[in-house]
Parts: C-alpha cells; structure tokens; sequence
C-alpha cells in the first residue's frame, strides 16, 4: 500500500494567525479574566480542547449574539469566522474587553458587502446555513442580504434593481460556481465577486487534481469544519475517488485497508484547521500500517502539540498588511 501525501494541505495562514492571538491573550497578564473564545477559535475539537488547557474556554452555540450573554465579565475572543456588527456592539454595552481574530480573508468579505449595501444593492451570499461564518456577514443587514446554500434555492429569490453576489470563503469553487451560473441566468443584472480564498482554492484544486487514480483518500479534520468536508466532497466529485473524512486516527477503520489490494495508493489531504500533529500521526499509522491487528489506534497527540510555540507575537501588522493586499484586488480592480 503506498501514501499519497497530498500537498498543500492542513493549516492556512488565518488559522494560524487565529490560534496565535488566542495563545496571546492566554499568556498576558494584562488582560482581564476568564478568558473566551465566542464559539470555536477554528472548527477543530482537538484545537478547542487543548486551549481549555491553558484556561481559556469556549462558549459555542447556534447564534453568536445569544452565546454572548452568556459572559458577564472578562475577555472575549471573536473566531476566524469573523462576527456581526451587532455582536462587536453588544460586546461593548457589556463591557467586555475584546479581541478579534477573525481571518483577513473573511473581513474583506465585510467591507465588500458594506460598501454594496451603501450603494443601493441586494446582496446574494453563498454559504452554509448555521455557518458562523455566514452568520456574521448576514448580520450586517438581515433584511437585503440572501443567504443561498444550493442551486434550488434560487428559485425562491424575488429580487429587482442592483445585485450584488458573494460567497463563504471555504466553500466548494465549483458548488458556488454552478449556484452563481444558476443566478446570472435569472437575474442578469448581478455583479458577482467570488470570494473563496486562496488556501481552500489550493487545497480543493490539490485534491481535484492529485487524488485522481488513488484508489481512496482520507481527509483529516473535524466534522464541523466545512472546508474539511468540501475537501472530501471534491475527491468523490471532482477526482472520482471514494473519500473518508477522519478527526484523528482513532477514525481510521482498519477494514477500509485490509480490504486494499498490495498495490493500493491513497491519498491523504486535511482540512485548513487540523493541527499539523493530528495529521503527521495519520500518515505515520498508514504508513507502518501491517494489517495485523483489527482494532482501531488511539490519538496520543498532546494539547502541548496543538498549542502554537514561542514567544508572543504581535500579528497586527502583518493582518493590517494583508488586508490592504485585499483591499487593493478588491476596490482597485
């Protein structure tokens, strides 16, 4: 049986930068306590738990406004996902201390549909209903913003005048590329801007193209990590290749191997928020995998592993630098 080590794969720079200023915050005294991230930080559970570690605890819940009124006092940490207006200024009647580290690529996604939303349009957004990442863009305006999950739902649009079309950075290129083909054909008036970013544009691209002729490929990464599950999704529909999505390797059914012939090749990829450590011990069982034994592996990834290393680093710079990139392909072109 031979691995395919499918590249790029795993952490995507706003994760990093996510999980970067949450250890930040752990670490400074200066701070205010407890310390919350308002839902999770990344979707990944091993992520969420190893930052319980080290004392910083995460609210989850549906709806990002309700969860906030769960913290009366403290520090609270907005999600890569990025978050409504409405939360930012509900934080503040509270008097929470606040730190944001919602991704770049998702605040540009903010200020595109604002400054539309001042200039007379109807904005479409695609994305995945009870998503957060949704969730805050939506919130900007509930009333002239349209949530699309699927080609169906076009249907149902009565929409006139100027429209503005968008979309969920980590959803499948080509999913939103049949939906938005599906809209330009009834309402050809729409200015469109698809907005997947670049490492979920890599990674699907990766899987599309190097999964092909594989005989199965594992992606690892959480069941509510949406970017993790498109990864799956275009192995079985864009590289024809049967696809199990793993949280660790205490997923990983020895069944599915020993059924493989000696020859076998799988691919393996995972999702922008699987901790590299997760996925280092699923290519590491494949790799020595000898079909002896029936049951399954055990995780022995540690919170330490999971954790960012080092020193505090001050990322505001480097997000404000990145920012003004997107500011510049998506106002200047």
């Amino acid at each position: 049986m031979k691995i395919k080590h499918i590249t790029p794969m795993g952490y995507c720079y706003g994760v990093i930068d996510a999980m970067v200023i949450a250890k930040n915050v752990a670490k400074s005294p200066d701070l205010p306590r407890p310390i919350y991230i308002l839902g999770m930080i990344v979707h990944n559970h091993h992520v969420t738990e190893s930052f319980e570690k080290i004392g910083v605890k995460t609210i989850d819940g549906e709806n990002r406004l309700a969860i906030l009124e769960q913290i009366d006092h403290g520090t609270v940490i907005f999600t890569a996902h990025g978050i409504s207006d409405a939360v930012r200024t509900r934080a503040t009647q509270k008097g929470l201390t606040v730190v944001d580290a919602s991704c770049p690529d998702v605040l540009i996604t903010h200020e595109i549909v604002k400054k539309r939303l001042a200039d007379g349009y109807e904005i479409i957004y695609i994305g995945k209903k009870g998503h957060p990442e949704p969730e805050g863009v939506v919130g900007i305006d509930p009333e002239r913003i349209h949530l699309l999950t699927k080609v169906s739902d076009v249907a149902d649009l009565s929409l006139s005048g100027k429209i503005f079309m968008t979309n969920q950075t980590t959803m499948s290129m080509w999913d939103v590329a049949d939906i938005m083909a599906t809209v330009r054909s009834k309402f050809p008036q729409v200015i469109e801007h698809s907005d997947i970013c670049q490492a979920t544009n890599e990674r699907q691209i990766a899987v599309a193209e190097q999964a092909v002729g594989c005989d199965l490929t594992i992606v690892v990464g959480d069941p509510r990590s949406n970017n993790t599950n498109r990864l799956a999704e275009v192995s079985r529909d864009q590289a024809r290749v049967p696809a199990h999505r793993v949280a660790d390797v205490s997923e990983i059914d020895p069944a599915w191997l020993t059924a493989m012939s000696d020859d076998a090749v799988i691919a393996v990829t995972a999702g922008a928020s699987t901790p590299t450590a997760i996925v280092r011990e699923v290519m590491d069982y494949l790799t020595y995998f000898d079909g002896n034994s029936a049951a399954r592996a055990t995780s022995q990834v540690t919170y330490e592993e999971i954790i960012p290393r080092g020193a505090a680093r001050d990322l505001t710079k480097k997000r404000e630098r990145r920012l003004d990139v997107l500011r510049k392909q998506a106002f200047e072109n």
